[in-house]
């Protein structure tokens, strides 16, 4: 495991190199952090909930472990049932976002358990596991398989899938992510299903929750998060579905009811907000702000004669680096060249070596500029 996190090693030389050209504005279009603010009908909601605190009529302390059921059951109303999805309140877990039950959703598992891992992927799935003395089994995601990985060859016990695929963009139709379910069921191995971008997905046959698939609430624990879809990166809330199905319902409700204290009702509120008329509407807008810088930076970077990926179902872009150039080495080159931050993509996997990654959440002028200042290169 590299002595760095992936995005501390980036915020280190931008932080270098900011310090020596303390004048530069720097375009970053690197992390996936978002840029636009939050609708007004969360803002509404979250101020309410702070004035609730104020008053001892309706001043909150814990709440529950597991969320309060007004809003894993608006989660169930708004994002299963729609899509036929049955699922019942206690197997929806509300959490402080996606990167933490990741992570923690390890600990139901056994050292032994052999864990499957796309390859370039988000790097906490293979720090964690490697954190966890696990062995990891590799899935190249590259150009020649259109980054749509094979199937294990040998059984793999935990499978982290994330679809929309952060780095790559890459989606999986219905019938190929059948397949995965299927090698699931006949391997007994558990799927945790990253599905933090599925509000970015724009084509049809694409599944936004893996459990529209046939059996699949048999063998898969999904992990959603308000951060991309609804601007929350500093607001922190997401949510778990853990179907009592895979055995593992009452285990994660034990662990989290010993290590978790809940997220905050402020919080809490705010998501709520999220699926009311005027909340949707203002997710929209952003959304549809994201996506189109999305199709911005992936058009200009195709008209500046780059290779690129993704930008279509997904909010990041996937760039091949020039003349064999490798990543890190490209980024420098785009730092000190033109001031503008990516992320080099072989800190997502030994296949993501040769691309970086741009993010669609940077402000739209910012990526114009970038642009511009490429073109000079």
């Amino acid at each position: 495991m590299p002595d760095r996190y992936l995005f501390k090693e980036i915020e280190v030389r931008t932080d270098a190199y900011k310090a020596q050209h303390p004048d530069a504005r720097l375009l970053r279009m690197g992390v996936g952090d978002v840029t636009q603010p939050l609708p007004a009908a969360v803002i509404e909601a979250m101020h309410k909930a702070v004035d609730e605190l104020a008053h001892v009529e309706t001043f909150r302390g814990y709440g529950p472990e597991e969320g309060y059921a007004w809003l894993r059951q608006a989660v169930i109303d708004h994002e299963y049932t729609p899509r036929g999805i049955r699922l019942d309140i206690d197997e929806v877990f509300i959490s402080e976002g996606a990167g933490s039950d990741l992570g923690n959703l390890s600990e139901l598992f056994l050292p032994s358990n052999r864990v499957a891992i796309l390859d370039p992927s988000y790097p906490a799935y293979m720090d964690g596991s490697i954190m966890a003395g696990r062995e990891v089994i590799h899935l190249p995601c590259t150009i020649a398989n259109g980054f749509v990985p094979e199937l294990p060859k040998q059984k793999a016990d935990i499978i982290y899938l994330c679809l929309p695929n952060n780095p790559t963009g890459t989606v999986l139709r219905r019938h190929e992510l059948q397949q995965w379910v299927n090698y699931a069921i006949e391997n007994q191995s558990i799927i945790i299903f990253d599905a933090a971008y599925e509000a970015y997905i724009e084509e049809d046959d694409v599944p936004h929750s893996i459990y529209e698939l046939e059996g699949a609430k048999q063998v898969a624990i999904e992990v959603r998060s308000f951060s991309k879809s609804a601007g929350f990166t500093a607001v922190r809330c997401g949510y778990t579905v853990v179907p009592k199905e895979t055995g593992l319902n009452a285990m994660w409700l034990r662990r989290q009811c010993t290590k978790y204290n809940g997220t905050a009702y402020v919080a809490q509120r705010a998501a709520q907000a999220t699926f009311t008329p005027e909340g949707k509407q203002g997710i929209a807008a952003n959304l549809a702000y994201y996506k189109r810088t999305a199709h911005l930076i992936a058009d200009g970077l195709t008209a500046l004669g780059y290779k690129v990926y993704g930008g279509k179902n997904a909010p990041y872009i996937w760039c091949k680096t020039p003349d064999t150039m490798d990543s890190w080495t490209f980024f420098d080159l785009l730092l000190h060249q033109c001031q503008v931050v990516c992320t080099p993509g072989a800190g997502f996997g030994d296949a993501g070596q040769g691309f970086v990654r741009f993010s669609a959440f940077s402000n739209r002028k910012d990526v114009e500029e970038a642009l511009q200042r490429m073109k000079k290169l």
